[in-house]
């Protein structure tokens, strides 16, 4: 069956480019700070949980909502049969979750195109 001029081609729609577009972002983002942290020898985890209760709602605010994520990236790739969810989340951990879930939500994306 050939693919019309319409169809996107394998799954990446405008939707699919916008997700990644968010990954790369979340991953500058946040690695440009991290790198500045460990460039300074500061107490991360300290910093990011001793700072004022601004720091500390914010953080909490974002640890519940990755929590979230990663059990909606684990649910959601067993049900659309997509290998190795789990990865998603423990690049989390290692990178940004600001970058896996929109990577996650880019590569969801483009099984759901290509499956309906």
């Amino acid at each position: 069956m050939s693919r019309t001029p319409s169809e996107p081609a394998a799954g990446w729609t405008t939707l699919t480019f916008v997700y990644l577009a968010l990954a790369i972002v979340g991953l500058i983002g946040t690695w440009t700070w991290n790198i500045q942290a460990i460039m300074q020898a500061s107490d991360f985890i300290g910093d990011w949980t001793m700072s004022g209760p601004a720091v500390s709602s914010l953080t909490t605010d974002l640890l519940v909502a990755a929590i979230a994520g990663s059990v909606f990236i684990i649910v959601e790739a067993r049900r659309l049969g997509m290998r190795a969810g789990w990865a998603y989340v423990v690049f989390g951990l290692v990178t940004a979750f600001a970058f896996t879930f929109p990577l996650f939500l880019a590569m969801r994306q483009r099984r759901l195109v290509m499956t309906t």
